[in-house]
């Protein structure tokens, strides 16, 4: 991995040659890792003039952090606590000489950015922009494969809590359930808080469970994810419980289920992003949903669960080959409740199968 490591920091070198800065210095916890391989707490990264060198305000080890940093890099640590390390990478790179430096001036707090005008004055200071989160758009297959391992773990919580009684238990104990058989079953953790939302909460994008507990005939929507070594995928589903569906629940399912796979079948290379989520959305608005829909249909996911590229009727831009997304229509009827329906998907093109759909567990309308 330390060849892939070092090639991540020289097309960023090269980008950053390119904007005529001579050295970077990375500050955004997910782009330190995509470079490093780690992110200690408060670690940044500076792409220096002859080394590379990642600051660390304590010894790796002690810092947390998943991963381990490339063995490539020279690791310094601040020689006292509660320091900065961004403004010690500013001092360093003016002590090798360097007249510019790029700084991800969207992560930088203002004072922050002033701190490193103070401490060398005579450093020229440019944006970076979003140049890694540019680079980390398009991933390789050992990232795919850690999002496929997230994934797979995220399909067998969901599967065993379907197996189990959920009458009488309350959104909150089953979102728990959910986040600690993601963990026994290898994650390291949640890849964002899982929502839970029976009833007339169903189909709620974002909804934080709450102690309304599970009844007969309610919809029961499902959103999770599993972060594997970094990596956070996401998956979604949408559930009948303990009856047959209602005919209203069928149809408002089947038109979901409809709209989610028509933004699926938009994927490929060279799509335009709007146009995957007109594929998903106008399908809805066409049956009178479309006020409430929320204002994307998918994003991109890897080293952060919300990435670009973003599946919005405004959203610029092609999707490229081996770029993870998600395809997530949902309706919410208020009083009434609704159906969400969520995979993680890897752009493939057409002579490679298609999408790879990473997310199994069924999408039939199942009564539990």
């Amino acid at each position: 991995m330390s060849q892939v490591y070092a090639a991540r920091r020289e097309r960023l070198r090269e980008r950053c040659s390119a904007g005529g800065s001579a050295t970077a210095l990375v500050s955004r916890p997910a782009n330190v890792r995509y470079l490093a391989g780690a992110v200690p707490r408060g670690a940044v990264l500076l792409l220096g003039m002859g080394e590379d060198v990642l600051l660390c305000a304590g010894p790796p080890d002690e810092q947390g952090g998943d991963g381990r940093p490339d063995q490539a890099l020279r690791l310094q640590t601040l020689p006292a606590p509660g320091g900065d390390c961004a403004v010690a990478a500013a001092d360093l790179a003016a002590a090798q000489g360097a007249d510019s430096l790029a700084v991800e001036e969207h992560h930088l707090t203002v004072a922050r950015h002033r701190a490193l005008r103070s401490v060398a004055p005579r450093l020229r200071l440019a944006d970076l922009g979003s140049a890694v989160e540019q680079l980390r758009l398009v991933k390789d297959e050992e990232e795919i494969s850690l999002l496929r391992i997230g994934a797979e773990i995220a399909d067998q919580a969901l599967s065993e809590l379907l197996e189990s009684i959920l009458v009488g238990r309350t959104e909150r104990h089953l979102a728990l359930e959910l986040e600690r058989r993601l963990v026994d079953h290898g994650a390291d953790g949640p890849a964002f808080t899982t929502s839970v939302a029976t009833g007339p909460n169903a189909g709620r994008r974002g909804h934080c469970p709450t102690d309304r507990r599970v009844e007969e005939g309610d919809f029961l929507s499902v959103c999770l994810g599993a972060a594997y070594r970094g990596y956070r995928c996401e998956i979604g589903r949408t559930f009948v419980i303990g009856t047959s569906p209602a005919d209203w629940q069928i149809e408002l399912y089947d038109l979901v289920f409809a709209a989610q796979r028509a933004g699926r079948q938009a994927l490929a290379p060279g799509a335009a992003c709007r146009d995957v989520d007109r594929a998903a959305r106008q399908m809805l608005d066409s049956a009178g949903y479309g006020e409430g829909l929320p204002p994307v249909t998918g994003h991109g996911v890897g080293l952060e669960i919300d990435e670009d590229p973003q599946l919005a009727p405004a959203a610029m831009g092609k999707l490229d080959a081996c770029v993870p997304v998600t395809v997530e229509p949902g309706v919410h009827l208020p009083g009434r409740g609704g159906v969400r329906i969520d995979d993680t998907l890897v752009v493939r093109p057409e002579a490679d199968g298609g999408p790879e759909l990473l997310t199994i567990t069924t999408k039939e309308l199942l009564a539990l």
